[in-house]
């Protein structure tokens, strides 16, 4: 470990080289300061309040630490790594990065030997002890990096795993009715790190059996994500985009995506894609559907009930018949419908003689009468017949 290797390094020093050292701790402390102050930004900021007092005395103990550590194996070393890795846990609480710790460690060696190496050649110091000196210095700094950045670590990991439950109980309660208050959901966003949108699309998601897990990673901060539910899902503010870097990586997992919704509109939206994974059949080479293209036949799905109460009074006519002539008349009552056209168009269309389509519309006009003349009966009955299209229920 580089921890141990430092300590030897260090016990293993000259002692002279300690007592030499001494006196300069405090110009070698404030020279690294304002070298670092000047070539990392995030350190740039004037030393003053609780920033400057914990950043001065930083730097000042790992001096002192080094100094006093040459050539005296009997120092302890446990509290000043304890030091060291609070200084890393206290750089991410500051909103500092990974980046400008490393640097500002870098900068404090190269200063370091910058401001050693003459004093030591001023004292008679050989080669060897100035190889020795400089190896000390560098692996010293290493150590106290490693240290700072497993702190750094530890409570980047510790928060993230609090903001990512803090997004979880977010979406939670953004998908739940009633709808949160206005203040208690701003609340909740600057918690979870997630700026409040106007406008959101769900994303439903659904697992085949034997599937890989879901990619997450690939998603930005953005978005939001449960996967832990029984209803697994994402809620995004700009779906195409975010949903972009999944393709072809979905690993046998499907998604419903809502059209975009204003955020109190989200459990709505939610329902919506939920069920559109229900009701449409999985396609191999199309992982998602997009519910605004289909807006039409979840509609015509959406109610049982109101869809059997509306087949049962708009085909009424063709109950009575056989299952092959109530299909064929069906199937030809739709073509007429959504065409208005002549019998060669609709023949065409079914695939069948022009004058077996005239006999079936002579007998549709027997069954239906008048009402195919009324608007809003052709209506109901283009409904209906659609309707038990998309069932698959024996009409069509």
């Amino acid at each position: 470990m580089v921890q141990d290797r430092n300590a030897e390094l260090l016990a293993s020093g000259p002692r002279w080289l300690a007592v030499e050292l001494r006196p300069h701790a405090g110009r070698l402390a404030a020279a690294i300061i304002a070298e670092v102050q000047r070539s990392v930004p995030a350190y740039s900021r004037p030393l003053n309040g609780r920033f400057g007092r914990v950043f001065t005395e930083a730097v000042e103990e790992a001096v002192r630490h080094v100094i006093d550590s040459i050539g005296n194996p009997g120092i302890r070393h446990h509290e000043w790594i304890e030091l060291f890795r609070n200084r890393g846990r206290l750089e991410f609480l500051e909103g500092r990065n990974l980046d400008s710790l490393q640097a500002a460690a870098r900068i404090g060696a190269r200063v370091a030997w910058q401001y050693i190496a003459p004093v030591l050649r001023r004292a008679g110091a050989s080669p060897s002890v100035l190889a020795h000196s400089a190896e000390i210095i560098f692996a010293y700094v290493e150590e106290l990096s490693a240290t700072a950045l497993e702190g750094y670590s530890e409570t980047q990991t510790l928060a993230s795993g609090t903001i990512e439950r803090r997004r979880r109980r977010l979406l939670e309660r953004l998908l739940s009715e009633p709808p949160a208050g206005a203040a208690a959901l701003e609340g909740m966003c600057r918690g979870a790190a997630w700026p409040l949108p106007g406008q959101v699309a769900v994303v439903a998601l659904e697992r085949s059996s034997g599937s890989a897990d879901f990619p997450v990673e690939l998603l930005d901060d953005e978005v939001l994500v449960d996967l832990e539910s029984a209803q697994p899902c994402l809620l995004t503010t700009h779906p195409r985009s975010q949903l972009m870097p999944l393709i072809g990586r979905w690993n046998g997992w499907r998604a419903a995506v809502s059209p975009t919704v204003a955020l109190a509109d989200a459990p709505a939206a939610h329902r919506m894609a939920r069920r559109a994974l229900s009701l449409l059949p999985a396609r191999e080479d199309e992982p998602i559907i997009w519910c605004r293209r289909e807006l039409t036949t979840l509609w015509l799905l959406g109610e049982d009930f109101l869809a059997g109460e509306l087949r049962d009074r708009a085909l009424a006519p063709l109950a009575e018949l056989g299952g092959k002539q109530r299909a064929r008349l069906a199937d030809t009552l739709l073509a007429w419908l959504e065409t208005r056209g002549g019998a060669p168009e609709i023949a065409k269309r079914l695939r069948v003689h022009p004058q077996t389509v005239r006999a079936r519309l002579h007998q549709l006009r027997e069954l239906f009468g008048d009402r195919l003349d009324d608007a809003d009966e052709r209506f109901g009955l283009r409904l209906a017949l659609r309707a038990e299209r998309l069932r698959g229920t024996g009409f069509l």
